[in-house]
């Protein structure tokens, strides 16, 4: 089908969308941007016709859509790491994230990591573009996270009663956002997870999830927890954690006040304290690491309208890049993904 035919045959779907009832809500789709698409990066080893790698572009289009036909999200949001997005944890946690870019992510399909590097980056800027010419909206800030724009944007667009987030990652840190209003979508396990799947899988509720990690500590951040507390002792010591009260790192400083006697953990916890309030603190997203201009920067996104849906450029880029491989079918793929989204948005802005 070429281009001429396809948007013949969008033009001719029935552009009477009904509104969204207002009892339901919106349901909205954030996604975690550069986590997504490195996980695509990692793992398809597609090059197309001119021997260039296409994994983490294509994949990555391929993942939305498929959330996209999935979910039937009203809006999308996609967060990607400002520049400098991490000099503010590591002012207060110097390891933060260290040493985090020396491991190669996909040794299968290039010869060095400055070739892994250089194909990222490129493939990053392409998927901009193709992102562009569909209805989304992409936000980032130099020297802000992507974790602490969706975490705020999550708990703000939740405020009104019915809306309903489905948030994308693989990052544990979104754990501790999840409620009956905000929904992790895990890409690898392909798996929904709400607080009664939190506290099956780690024993707490999604509220002392931060405790937990704070204790436990994070490798893939490279922030510490206490030395030797494994989930066992930490149930065992800290069973105040697992429970239904919502804790503090007070409370937990008095708890190893009052207990320090009885085991090393609890004398290791106050020595170490003061860096684990830091670890609490940088991975605080209930309280993201945002000033006053940066949310009131984000919020004026959200009022924004996204792009709107530019079928023409985007199936130029396709050819251009050579995704057939990675997506197939590219005219029903924006036909049953995209045109819906995009009419909703018109019925929301109008």
């Amino acid at each position: 089908m070429n281009n001429k035919d396809l948007l013949k045959l969008l033009d001719d779907i029935k552009e009477d969308i009904v509104p969204i009832p207002e009892e339901t809500g919106e349901r909205i789709l954030i996604v975690d941007g550069l986590n997504l698409f490195l996980r695509n990066f990692a793992v398809l080893n597609y090059i197309n016709t001119e021997g260039t790698h296409i994994g983490g572009l294509g994949g990555f289009l391929r993942s939305l859509g498929s959330l996209v036909k999935q979910l039937k999200p009203t809006s999308i949001y996609i967060i990607f790491d400002g520049v400098g997005s991490s000099i503010n944890r590591k002012n207060l946690l110097p390891e933060y994230k260290s040493g985090r870019n020396v491991n190669r992510v996909n040794k299968t399909s290039f010869d060095s990591v400055e070739k892994e590097n250089e194909s990222k980056t490129d493939q990053i800027i392409h998927l901009i573009h193709y992102l562009q010419c569909l209805p989304v909206k992409i936000l980032s800030l130099d020297g802000v996270e992507a974790d602490d724009i969706i975490a705020f944007l999550s708990k703000e667009l939740t405020k009104e009663k019915n809306n309903k987030v489905y948030l994308v990652s693989a990052d544990n840190d979104f754990l501790q956002l999840v409620d009956e209003n905000i929904t992790i979508y895990r890409s690898v396990e392909k798996e929904f997870v709400t607080p009664k799947d939190v506290k099956l899988k780690y024993g707490v509720h999604p509220f002392n999830f931060l405790i937990y990690k704070t204790l436990m500590g994070d490798k893939s951040d490279k922030v510490g927890g206490v030395k030797g507390l494994g989930q066992n002792k930490l149930e065992k010591y800290f069973p105040e954690v697992m429970g239904s009260e919502e804790l503090t790192m007070d409370h937990i400083y008095d708890i190893c006040a009052l207990k320090f006697k009885e085991h090393i953990i609890y004398c290791r916890t106050l020595e170490n304290f003061d860096n684990l309030r830091k670890a609490y603190k940088i991975m605080n997203l209930s309280n993201p690491m945002l000033d006053k201009q940066e949310k009131e920067h984000i919020l004026k996104e959200v009022k924004e309208p996204p792009y709107e849906l530019n079928i023409e450029t985007f199936l130029r880029f396709y050819h251009k890049d050579g995704l057939g491989n990675v997506l197939k079918n590219v005219d029903y793929w924006i036909r049953d993904n995209w045109t819906l989204v995009d009419r909703y948005n018109k019925v929301i802005n109008k």
